[in-house]
């Protein structure tokens, strides 16, 4: 292959006053580096179809098509940069300076690039600000009129090896902060949802157990962030901090996240243990902290069982932190009030929590139109509404979260909740089998999705299948089996008991239900019917109070026309007849 001449945009970068840097911490500001390299730079510059030329030591040489893809990746790092940089000491900052030029270069064989254009490029970088963009007047004639950032004339600049002075204009896309005690005005804390998953310590001696132990951590890491609004900082970040001492706070400042999760994994005889803590990166305290002992088995199985309920579980634990920080905000935003919302929902569903959830969630709509999380909150919300007898017109309820839940896939076709709760709406009104094949669309989009089998079991009921209800279920539970829904999902099994006859087992579960959340009056007036049809009259009455206690208006009546419209299964209004007789002779009113 010949040399080739052509026209193209050069970029080059360099970090400021990296001798300084490295001789305080040669080891940590290495490994900074590499993380930035690998999770910033090379990512911008690949996402606008750009290549690295070559490493110049602490900077680098990139080749872009055009000057908008060069400047609209130097801007995408430029701002990564202040955001790896907020609440950092300045001493600890890296910072780039970048320059930007368009013109004729000479590719080598080697894929190496001489001439002018690299050489004005490099010039151009030592003129620069720290965190600044310089670009030739051929490049920002390219640009004007192309970007929003603000552009400062420097004027005519003699550079250095070249013959005529070149007129420089820079790009700034914002000033770093300037101490950790005092961050630039109008810069806000980490992300909400920000996590780093740091690896796993493997405590028991064993080098053979570590590949195991990393696949842990690696796993949750992917696993985490298929949550769409969680920021999981990304698997090579995280793995510099390896074997390392490190402070978590420390971390989080590095980091720019919120929560630090930590933890170890230790083989013992025939068993493993995993033991992880969630703690609060800005101040250091432990927020949730949990042990999950297995037996030994196929290790992948076990990691991939280990990691589901480990990410179930702590989605559910920030989701709780982030509800009780939210009840403080004194101005709330959007996400703020998803999460009050959340919480109300999680508290147990009656009329009364599920209009407190609903406002909650309608508001944050009215503060963010693209809060796909509370667009999908409200449609929960509606299907409670239906699917509990909450309110007179279930069919309507059910029809308002489908258009909010078809809204939010058309926003976000590949978010896997909406999917689930998509399939749920089908299956409460008479189309199972549709539904049924939505929730396992949700599974391949996120497969530790509880809820699309917990959903998938309910389908089964409706569908004449009640005896395969209690496998999905259990699925769920082995996902999650301490989700804030879990109560929902053991109700679910006393339903098909209730179904099948089996009304011992439908007494087991739906006390299993009231166990874990007392506040849902379906366990209650399941229990109460399959406890009159063992004849067991006075703790059936007990039961229906309870119910009732809950949700006043529910009636036999009500019951036989929303449960019966659920299902055009022949099989489902003949299963149904007991359990209504039943609810009578247990004290339910007839209207």
């Amino acid at each position: 292959m010949t040399d080739i001449r052509k026209l193209a945009a050069i970029l080059v970068a360099d970090v400021v006053g990296y001798s300084r840097l490295a001789s305080a911490d040669e080891e940590r500001t290495l490994a900074r580096l590499r993380a930035l390299i690998g999770d910033l730079i090379e990512p911008a510059i690949a996402v606008h179809r750009g290549r690295i030329v070559k490493r110049t030591g602490d900077g680098f040489i990139a080749e872009f098509r055009s000057v908008v893809d060069a400047a609209r990746s130097a801007i995408e790092t430029q701002t990564g940069m202040l955001d790896r940089n907020a609440g950092l000491a300045p001493e600890r900052q890296i910072e780039l300076r970048i320059g930007i030029h368009l013109g004729d270069v000479v590719e080598e064989a080697d894929g190496d690039l001489m001439g002018d254009g690299v050489n004005i490029a490099a010039r151009l970088e030592s003129l620069c600000a720290p965190g600044a963009i310089c670009l030739s007047e051929d490049a920002y004639r390219q640009l004007k009129g192309r970007l929003d950032a603000p552009v400062n004339d420097l004027g005519p600049k003699q550079l250095k090896n070249i013959a005529e002075p070149i007129r420089v204009y820079s790009l700034d896309v914002g000033q770093p902060p300037k101490s950790a005690a005092a961050p630039a005005p109008g810069k806000s804390g980490p992300p909400r949802l920000s996590i780093v998953v740091l690896p796993f310590a493997n405590i028991s001696g064993d080098p053979e157990q570590e590949h195991f132990v990393d696949g842990v951590t690696e796993s949750l890491t992917t696993d985490l962030s298929r949550l769409g609004t969680t920021v999981v900082i990304a698997r090579n970040t995280a793995f510099t901090y390896k074997g390392r001492p490190f402070d978590v706070k420390t971390i989080g400042r590095e980091l720019n996240v919120r929560y630090v999760l930590e933890g170890s994994v230790q083989r013992g005889g025939s068993r493993m243990r995993v033991n992880v803590q969630l703690v609060d990166a800005e101040t250091g305290s432990h927020l949730w902290a949990e042990r999950f002992d297995k037996p030994l088995a196929d290790l992948f199985d076990m990691q991939d069982e280990i990691v589901a309920r480990l990410a179930n579980t702590l989605s559910d634990q920030i989701a709780a932190v982030e509800a009780r920080r939210a009840e403080q905000a004194p101005n709330p935003d959007s996400m703020d009030l998803f999460f009050q919302g959340l919480s109300w929902l999680h508290s147990g569903r009656t009329p009364n929590h599920v209009a407190q959830a609903r406002t909650f969630f309608d508001r944050a709509l009215s503060t963010g139109l693209d809060n796909v999380d509370a667009l999908v909150g409200s449609a929960a919300a509606d299907i409670a509404d239906g699917g509990n007898s909450f309110v007179p017109d279930p069919a309507g309820a059910f029809a308002a979260a489908e258009a909010k839940l078809i809204r939010a896939l058309s926003s976000f076709p590949n978010h896997a909740l909406s999917h689930a709760f998509l399939g749920y709406v089908k299956i409460l009104t008479k189309r199972a089998v549709e539904g049924i094949a939505d929730c396992e669309h949700a599974l391949t989009l996120d497969r530790n999705l509880a809820d699309a089998h917990a959903f998938i079991g309910l389908g089964n009921i409706f569908t004449g299948r009640a005896d395969e209800a209690e496998a999905h279920i259990n699925q769920a539970l082995r996902l999650s089996p301490r989700d804030m829904a879990a109560y929902a999902w053991l109700t679910e099994v006393g339903v098909a008991k209730n179904h099948l006859g089996d009304c011992e087992q439908a007494v087991l579960w739906c006390r299993r239900a009231i166990e874990a959340n007392r506040n849902y009056p379906e366990a209650h007036f399941h229990l109460a019917s399959a406890l009159a049809r063992l004849g067991r009259l006075e703790e059936a009455r007990s039961a229906v109070k309870a119910g009732l206690a809950l949700n006043p208006s529910f009636t036999v009546s009500r019951a036989r026309t929303n449960w019966t419209a659920m299902s055009d299964d022949p099989a489902h209004p003949v299963q149904l007849a007991p359990i209504f007789e039943a609810l009578r002779k247990a004290g339910l009113p007839e209207q």
